[in-house]
């Protein structure tokens, strides 16, 4: 088999969607993710986080790793942080484990330049929604650092946008459909300033 092709991949199909490098906290407690869990602890190995959205199982999901095990209960529940790693393609489910599983393709990114300012772009909105969100500056090393998908796991855009940053395999495309996300964020923001301002000032706007 390929080496970006798995077989008995651990899938586990949520009303979330994980992005690489996003830290995600989970409780487990239905029997078949409780082997699930354990089997992915025992041989140190990634299991999937695929979007169950009303229309089924997404194709596009995201491979993670167990970080740390927050709780275990007497009747094997559990309480774990796991990182997201990176995205892959659900080829055929497979039915023969004791929890769901399938053949997935690990999905790589376009060799590509990326845009001149495009990231910076993004950077300098995510910097001004963070200001808005929390009063403070984001530390600049952090910033100039930070990807499509490290800006946008701190982000809750809703899972149908997520989805689509984790659909493409392009990081200017996930650049500029993050720009978009990020400047529609900070104008409901600001709206929302806006209607507290009023509602402050009986519907008057304070001039001085």
């Amino acid at each position: 088999m390929p080496d970006r092709l798995r077989s008995e991949f651990p899938l586990f199909p949520l009303g979330i969607v994980a992005l690489p490098g996003e830290l995600v906290p989970l409780h487990i407690f239905e029997e078949r993710f409780k082997q699930m869990m354990n089997e992915c602890l025992r041989s140190e190995r990634e299991f999937g986080i695929v979007w169950l959205a009303d229309d089924g199982l997404r194709e596009i999901g995201c491979a993670c790793q167990i970080e740390r095990v927050l709780e275990r209960m007497d009747d094997g529940r559990m309480n774990l942080l796991v990182r997201g790693t990176r995205p892959f393609r659900v080829l055929e489910r497979q039915g023969h484990l004791a929890y769901p599983a399938g053949v997935i393709e690990l999905l790589n990114d376009l060799d590509e330049t990326t845009e001149n300012g495009l990231r910076e772009s993004a950077q300098q909105a995510y910097g001004e929604l963070v200001r808005l969100a929390t009063d403070r500056d984001p530390d600049a090393g952090e910033l100039v650092a930070m990807d499509a998908y490290a800006m946008a796991a701190t982000v809750d855009f809703g899972v149908e946008a997520k989805q689509q940053l984790l659909d493409l395999r392009s990081e200017n495309a996930r650049l500029r459909l993050l720009g978009r996300l990020l400047r529609a964020a900070i104008k409901r923001m600001q709206l929302v300033e806006l209607a507290h301002e009023r509602a402050k000032s009986n519907g008057k706007v304070r001039l001085v």
